[in-house]
């Protein structure tokens, strides 16, 4: 096992690297795991997790952020390669889907107890993520919130984060095809995700659903944005009013713009148009706590 330690994640310039690689070593050589600790950033950090495979590992942990990890993600999909998570990161959506507790130490040993489990990713231009993809309001939030990152705390950050990306956000005509029809939105913000955050908390209730939702809100004057804003932090957008619902296995966002910015996974690009999702069903192995797996697979079987 290799786990791959981002030093510029919150909780690892938080506490130290130096702190967090004993901690993390220590806590899984006490449960007998061959384990090789490294902290990198940048290019580094990069190399780590891609000649993993290469080297002969078959499970790769990264303990960062969503960024990381979806980086992680597309490294390892469609491969024998198991993935691990350790929350160290602001959002860890994928981490708190699965169950992993918030504190290091509980993760370290929810971890030690985890299993193998495919799960879906999403493409974006053919290029996988875990989690979500947004354009307009997501996108300026995770620009916003880079330019803050470095001058505020975490709290006062993500406040500052969405003021500054209530005022850049503005309308943007764009159609949703889905199955080969179109529809046209005058939109602030487009959101997809790899199967619907349906749960309370920016949760998934399921990982292997084999579906993308696409969620388009409206553009409706300043209040209204003010109002949707405040209702896609709590994740309590959906089925309100202005708020377009789609589910696909492939779905295409156009728009009249060549280029746009869209945030993936925490991390923003300047992509070309149209943007062309998809779902890999079961592409990723992914190391989930057991009673999750358990869980997962009683509401599987209710479902069915």
């Amino acid at each position: 096992m290799r786990v791959v330690l981002n030093a510029k994640a919150g909780t690892v310039r938080d506490l130290g690297p130096e702190r967090v690689r004993r901690t993390v070593d220590g806590a899984l050589a006490r449960h007998d795991l061959d384990v090789e600790v490294v902290v990198e950033e940048g290019e580094a950090l990069a190399r780590a997790i891609a000649s993993a495979p290469r080297e002969g590992y078959d499970t790769v942990v990264v303990g960062a952020g969503d960024g990381t990890v979806s980086y992680a993600a597309s490294v390892l999909a469609n491969t024998e390669v198991t993935l691990g998570v350790l929350p160290l990161g602001t959002m860890n959506l994928l981490a708190y889907d699965i169950g992993l507790p918030r504190d290091l130490p509980g993760a370290l040993a929810a971890l030690h107890d985890a299993r193998p489990m495919r799960v879906d990713v999403g493409t974006l231009n053919g290029r996988p993520f875990h989690g979500v993809s947004g354009v307009g309001f997501f996108s300026q939030m995770a620009l916003a919130r880079e330019q803050v990152r470095e001058r505020q705390g975490r709290v006062v950050g993500w406040f500052l984060a969405l003021g500054k990306a209530l005022m850049r956000s503005g309308r943007f005509s764009l159609e949703v095809e889905v199955a080969g029809a179109r529809e046209p939105i005058e939109a602030y913000a487009a959101l997809v995700t790899v199967n619907p955050f349906d749960a309370p908390g920016w949760h998934r209730s399921r990982l292997d659903g084999g579906l993308l939702e696409v969620l388009v809100a409206e553009e409706r004057g300043t209040l209204a944005r003010l109002k949707t804003g405040a209702e896609v932090l709590v994740n309590a957008w959906r089925d309100k009013p202005g708020i377009h619902a789609f589910t696909a296995q492939r779905v295409t966002i156009h728009a009249r713009r060549r280029r746009a910015w869209v945030a993936t996974d925490g991390e923003v690009e300047r992509e070309t148009l149209p943007l062309r999702y998809a779902i890999a069903p079961g592409a990723l192995k992914l190391l989930v706590p057991r009673d999750a797996i358990q869980w997962r697979t009683r509401q599987s079987e209710d479902v069915t």
